[in-house]
């Protein structure tokens, strides 16, 4: 048993179902899987938000797409993979070329060198391709398990949870983990879910977190799952001021 929260919120003169201040373990499980159904039907169009054709697209925008957003990597994609389509023409690409592509995502000499050295690996490591397990993946310069587990999920059907700034936020504030390290928030909340689930929940997490329970402010007055969410209260309760908050996209 734990404790979760602090019990049965409110909202104006509607009575909230509550989230028991103690939990079962059981109970956890039953919530958690409920608030993925609930999320699942918020947003039935989950995917990931970064643009690919196949999995070596999928690993180079994913470490673009740090420190920056994946709407600006969008933009970018076309003419990078245009010029530099296979894990061979990327490697033997002129640096400052590839740096004047990825320029408009900061931090462009980094990534470069990361692009680089990713893409050699491929060759001299992997004949051209992109590993499926993700022991091989973690092992290629730039690529961690948040990574390993974007391009696992979406380009090889292989279930991987993907630990973002959004994920864990959540994570913790539905009281499924109280780790902040992401490979323990990554273990401890595989372990509330099917295997097969895992993908998904990534997706409906990250889309939550980009559209209604943002760092600050949390549309709490907006939210599908004030039922049963310990955290409730945390943003504006009243409906019209947290609509205010929503977005109809993420910071993609």
């Amino acid at each position: 048993m734990r404790e979760v929260g602090p019990g049965c919120p409110s909202a104006g003169r509607r009575r909230l179902a509550c989230v028991p201040h103690v939990e079962t373990r059981t109970g956890l499980v039953r919530r958690a899987r409920k608030i993925d159904r609930v999320l699942a039907e918020t947003y039935p169009d989950a995917r990931c938000e970064l643009d690919f054709d196949n999995a070596f697209e999928l690993l180079v925008v994913t470490v673009l797409s740090a420190q920056t957003t994946d709407k600006r990597v969008n933009a970018v994609r076309p003419t990078l993979f245009a010029a530099y389509p296979t894990p061979a023409a990327m490697a033997a690409a002129d640096r400052e070329a590839l740096e004047g592509i990825v320029g408009p995502l900061g931090f462009f000499r980094a990534k470069t060198e990361s692009l680089l050295k990713l893409s050699a690996a491929l060759v001299q490591d992997h004949g051209g391709e992109v590993p499926g397990r993700l022991a091989d993946l973690v092992k290629l310069p730039g690529v961690g398990r948040k990574t390993a587990n974007v391009v696992l999920g979406n380009a090889f059907d292989v279930p991987g949870i993907t630990v973002d700034t959004h994920f864990g936020r959540l994570a913790r504030r539905f009281g499924w983990t109280e780790e902040t390290d992401p490979v323990k928030v990554e273990h401890a909340v595989g372990a509330l879910f099917p295997k097969r689930d895992w993908t998904m929940l990534s997706h409906h997490l990250i889309w939550h977190g980009r559209r209604r329970c943002h760092a600050q402010k949390p549309a709490c007055g907006a939210c599908p799952l004030a039922r049963l969410c310990p955290a409730y209260g945390e943003g504006p309760t009243d409906p019209e001021a947290a609509a205010k908050l929503v977005r109809t996209e993420g910071r993609a």
